[in-house]
This record gives structure tokens, C-alpha cells and sequence, in this order.
């Protein structure tokens, strides 16, 4: 064999090599991550990873931005603020308590106190009975140090999450479930490439504290989030439930039964829909509000990739619904993203400012329904993950989130330098 032979069945040994490789890595990339095709090419429909010692932010990357027209512009909202400190916006309703993190730009170690954390913190405090917790990310010492002191006084505490954060590598995460062990707390995991995405709490079976913070340092300072404390038996109950198929039957995702949940609940007035996904058909309950919208539709998308929601979503705007959104830049010019789609029938929509995630899932229709929780507005979310999703007609409540829309918004127009 010549030299040039040689050299040539090399070379094709090697590329050879090099392909067996890559099909290997593909396959190995199906099997374990937490998502689709969609999202390995960067679709967002899993979390962030937390942040839980402060950096120096990472300057966000370039951002094309959509020129609203005036007469598409929403009517600014006044804040809905009763309750704020320098990390948290808060709203005191008849049946419920409502938080918002406030972000500041840059970030600083200093600011990280007096936030959502703290909220959640006094809950558990006040916990007498039983504490049922599914989180999906979490390394807040405060809150595994509360789940403890609770176990220590006799409360019977239980704990649901992510494999993803059970075997986390992370230094905060690890110390934080290591608290939570030490104290002989439960935790079940789902073990599955999908994810469990809920961040519930159940308190004593009464109260319930639900919304898109997860508990990290880096959700409650750095990210837009928001979180509810409601007080109802009745839905606390649809909670409890949903907590149980997964503590004690280890049933996630998919392998859930439909769901047992009473779905509309009337709580201080407020008529309250609850569903969970997958069991829930939630994509299809969020398209059966939207289609009802008269006059807007405001939404805050972490990510928003499913075409069925946002089918309707331009099907209402065609038909004169005012609509306007802002979209967490990251993944938001993927190919799987509907902030393209929006842009090209000329609707109202933002990448937003914030150099951190945007982690809202929030629409708000005719200032006076909201649609919030943890799931964000993908496949994923409405097939595979396990989430959450309240559907409340209060104009009160949806006002609130009327004003978080609006500083979300304002602060994509004029994002910080």
C-alpha cells in the first residue's frame, strides 16, 4: 500500500470514527435530556439554571427588537404595588397575597435580602401539620432551615423535585438539600429525562403557594417571578392530590391518571380554574380563554413555543383582540419560537430588558382574567412535564399582574445599558 493509500484509509478510519461518535452522542442526548428536539436547539421549554452566588451579570445577547405603533400600544396600568420593598412587589387581595421579585440592574450581593423567600419562609414558619413541597429547582438555605425547624417541631413535611436537582453538583444546591435530609425529610424524585417543573407548597391542607419562582437565590433576585399564597381548602385538596400521585404512588409526567381535581373553584367570589399538566389538558383550556378574549390579550412568556396557543393567539388578533407580549429574549429567534410568527402579522411584541431570564407565564385577557403558574407555553409543558396552571377571573388580581406586564414591558423598551 503506497504512502498516499495509507494516508487516505486513514483519514476515512478516522471520519468514520468521528461519525459512530456523534451518532452515539445523539443518542445518549435523546435518551437524557429533558426535552425534545425543540429544545436542544434552544427553545427554552426547561428552566434556567439557578444562580445562587452572585456574578457579574452576563451582558445579554444582541436583541432585534418589534416597533410597537401607538395605537397598539397598551394603556399603561398603575401599579398594583401595597407592599414593596427594594426585591419584592406585593398585593394583599380578600382571598390571596401576591408577590413579584423586582430585579435590580447591576446585581449586587447587598440586594439579596427581604425577598419572595422570606414570604415563603413565615409560611412555613407557621406550619402546624403537615408541609407537602414540590419544587423544581431549589438551593435557598432559609427555606431548607425552615423545612427543618418545621420536622423538628413535629410537622410532618414531605418533598417532591427533579431529579435534575436531586444529584445537582451545584455547591448551594447541594447544602440545601443536605439540610433538608439531615432533618429526615422525605424526597422523591422523578427519574425520568423529562422534568417535574411545580413550585407548590401545601400548608396544614389549607394554603396553598403556587406561581413561577422557583427556590433559588437567583429566581427570587435576579428573574421576573411571581408567586401566590390563596388560602382554600377546596384547592388545596386538588393540590394535596396532585402531590400524592407523586410522593407516594411515583406516578409523573405521562403515567398520571386524568385528573380527579374539581377544576373550578369559587374562592372570595373569584371563580378559580386549576389544572395540572399533562393530565389537565391545560394547552387546550388556555386556547378555550383566549378565544373568549373581547378586547386584549397581555402575556409574559419565559418561552413560548407551542404553536396551538399561539395559533390563537394570532387568530384573535386578526379578529380585533388588541394584543401585545414580551417575550424572554433567550430562545425567543429559535425557529420553534412564536415571537417570529408574531412579528410577522405586525402584533405588539418585545424581547425583554432584563440582562437575567424573564421567567413569567402569565396572560392577562381583558384586564380581568389572569392565566398563571409553572408552565410555560410549550409542548413540553402540556405533554411530558409535570406543572400547574390557575385560570382566575378577579379584575383585583388581574390588575396586579396588569402593572407587573407594564414594568416588564416599560423595561423592554428601555432595557439598562
Amino acid at each position: 500500500m503506497s504512502r498516499r493509500s495509507r494516508l487516505t484509509w486513514r483519514i476515512s478510519q478516522a471520519a468514520l470514527l468521528l461519525m459512530i461518535v456523534a451518532l452515539i452522542a445523539g443518542f445518549y442526548l435523546y435518551w437524557r435530556a429533558p426535552a425534545t428536539l425543540s429544545q436542544l436547539l434552544g427553545a427554552l421549554a426547561a428552566e434556567p439554571t439557578a444562580v445562587s452566588t452572585p456574578v457579574p451579570p452576563t451582558p445579554p445577547p444582541p436583541i432585534r427588537r418589534a416597533t410597537a405603533s401607538p395605537a397598539a400600544a397598551p394603556t399603561a396600568a398603575p401599579a398594583a404595588t401595597p407592599g414593596r420593598s427594594e426585591a419584592l412587589r406585593s398585593q394583599t387581595g380578600s382571598w390571596y397575597q401576591l408577590f413579584f421579585s423586582n430585579p435590580r440592574f447591576p446585581d449586587k450581593p447587598e440586594y439579596h435580602r427581604a425577598g419572595i423567600d422570606e414570604r415563603l419562609v413565615a409560611l412555613l414558619n407557621s406550619a402546624r401539620k403537615t408541609v407537602d413541597m414540590a419544587i423544581y429547582d431549589f438551593d435557598l438555605e432559609n427555606v431548607a432551615s425552615a423545612l427543618a425547624a418545621a420536622a423538628k417541631r413535629g410537622v410532618r413535611v414531605r418533598m417532591v423535585t427533579d431529579t435534575d436537582t436531586l444529584t445537582s453538583t451545584n455547591p448551594a444546591v447541594q447544602r440545601a438539600l443536605a439540610i433538608v435530609k439531615d432533618a429526615g425529610i422525605p424526597i422523591v424524585d422523578d427519574q425520568r429525562p423529562a422534568i417535574m417543573h411545580d413550585k407548590f407548597v401545601v400548608v396544614d391542607g389549607v394554603t396553598i403557594w403556587t406561581g413561577s419562582w422557583n427556590f433559588t437565590d437567583g429566581d427570587t433576585y435576579r428573574l421576573n417571578n411571581n408567586a401566590i399564597k390563596i388560602v382554600s381548602v377546596d384547592l388545596a385538596a386538588n393540590y394535596t392530590r396532585e402531590f400524592e400521585l407523586m410522593f407516594v404512588q411515583r406516578l409523573f409526567g405521562p403515567a398520571k391518571p386524568a385528573s380527579l381535581n374539581d377544576p373550578v373553584i369559587t374562592i372570595g367570589g373569584a371563580r378559580v380554574e386549576n389544572y395540572f399538566a399533562p393530565e389537565g389538558r391545560a394547552a387546550q383550556r388556555i386556547v378555550d380563554r383566549l378565544q373568549l378574549a373581547k378586547q386584549s390579550i397581555h402575556f409574559l412568556a419565559f418561552s413560548f413555543t407551542s404553536d396551538t396557543i399561539g395559533r390563537t393567539v394570532r387568530q384573535m388578533a386578526k379578529a380585533g383582540v388588541q394584543v401585545s407580549g414580551v417575550f424572554e429574549t433567550t430562545g425567543s429567534e429559535t425557529l420553534f419560537s412564536e415571537y417570529g410568527k408574531f412579528l410577522k402579522v405586525k402584533l405588539d411584541v418585545l424581547q425583554d430588558g432584563n440582562p437575567y431570564p424573564m421567567h413569567h407565564k402569565v396572560f392577562i385577557i381583558d384586564g380581568q382574567t389572569v392565566i398563571f403558574g409553572s408552565y410555560n407555553f410549550t409542548v413540553n409543558a402540556d405533554g411530558e412535564n409535570d406543572e400547574n396552571l390557575l385560570i382566575v377571573d378577579d379584575p383585583k388580581l388581574a390588575q396586579a399582574f396588569e402593572g407587573e406586564f407594564q414594568r416588564v414591558r416599560a423595561l423592554a423598551l428601555a432595557p439598562p445599558r
